[in-house]
């Protein structure tokens, strides 16, 4: 296939990294709409490449290559993103409210790293217009749906926005993200601790239980966790997963941690959750330490750090048993889509 991502992307990379991640989102998105067009770019492009069934989660994933939540939090973009040949597309995160964020500037590119910084603070355009937009989408493709809780919300009250979320996607997503790692949102990271991780997670399943005898099909769970996490707390968190009989875990988020030469990359310096390629190691590293306590007991979908086929098979390596791109697909383009799933068949 031709490479016309690299003059594109020339020209994205000379515009603020939010905005060009707007206008790329636009792009996809209308191609995607366009049914004619959207047709042919199924049969030229998704058709021709590799299937690797997955089971997971009580699932069957077309192949273990997934889309991570953050690129498209309004679910703008679906029948676009699907025919670039994801196996599952993880949409939001959503928050039950809209709500703007940080301010700006949030984002920020570390290009000779392959990395990315943001502060995004789940911007969202809210529960009622991510579900309109969710409504209109004509693609068959599996989607999770990553639930956050608005920052106004204290985390004594966190439990009451995740039910709100999970209530309105249940019937919708194929599996729901619990989002409690995202550096952005003050606070938010304390959910993960062994008391509040708990309750959280016994309102949820609750629920989860109720929604499931009320809609007559079970839509599983699975929890988002931080990659800043030592082995302490890593063990605390899979055994509370296993306890409540949480349906899946992705690992990881951004990292707040640093790892780079801050004279080589002055950006490092700006606040936020560092993903992209100096992330894989941290994000391996987590995977292999979670395995080591779940074993074969839930599904873990790894993400972080994704840059091209060797990090994705590192990924699987360490115990994942699907894996998720972001950061890489910015940089490399959808040729990233190819260059895994091929690889993958060897």
């Amino acid at each position: 296939m031709p490479d016309w991502y690299s003059p594109l992307r020339r020209i994205l990379f000379n515009l603020d990294p939010e905005t060009a991640h707007r206008i790329a989102l636009v792009a996809i998105g209308t191609l995607g709409r366009l049914h004619p067009l959207n047709q042919y770019m199924a049969d030229a492009w998704r058709g021709t490449l590799p299937a690797h069934p997955v089971e997971a989660m009580g699932l069957h994933f077309p192949n273990p290559l997934g889309l991570a939540a953050g690129l498209d939090k309004d679910a703008t973009a679906v029948d676009g993103l699907a025919n670039l040949g994801f196996g599952f597309l993880e949409l939001g995160t959503v928050t039950p409210l809209p709500q703007y964020g940080n301010p700006r500037p949030r984002m920020f590119r570390l290009t000779g790293a392959q990395a990315l910084i943001n502060r995004m603070g789940f911007n969202s355009a809210g529960l009622n217009r991510f579900l309109a937009n969710l409504d209109r989408h004509c693609q068959q493709v599996r989607i999770g749906i990553n639930i956050g809780k608005n920052a106004a919300t204290p985390n004594a009250q966190a439990q009451r926005d995740y039910i709100t979320g999970l209530r309105a996607v249940y019937t919708v997503a194929d599996y729901v993200t619990v989002n409690i790692s995202s550096p952005n949102t003050p606070g938010l990271r304390d959910l993960q601790e062994r008391q509040a991780l708990n309750q959280l997670l016994f309102s949820l399943k609750d629920e989860q239980a109720k929604l499931a005898d009320c809609h007559g099909r079970y839509t599983p769970i699975a929890i988002k966790i931080a990659p800043d996490l030592d082995e302490e707390a890593i063990a605390q968190i899979a055994d509370a997963l296993l306890v409540h009989g949480v349906d899946g875990v992705v690992a990881t988020n951004t990292t707040t941690t640093r790892p780079l030469d801050p004279i080589r990359y002055p950006e490092s310096s700006q606040a936020g959750g560092l993903s992209g390629a100096p992330l894989a190691v941290l994000s391996q590293q987590v995977i292999a330490k979670l395995k080591s306590y779940i074993g074969n007991d839930l599904p873990i979908i790894g993400v972080g750090g994704i840059t091209d086929a060797a990090s994705a098979q590192a990924m699987l390596l360490a115990g994942a048993s699907l894996i998720q791109v972001y950061t890489g697909l910015i940089y490399q383009g959808p040729r990233l889509i190819r260059e895994i799933l091929e690889t993958l068949e060897q």
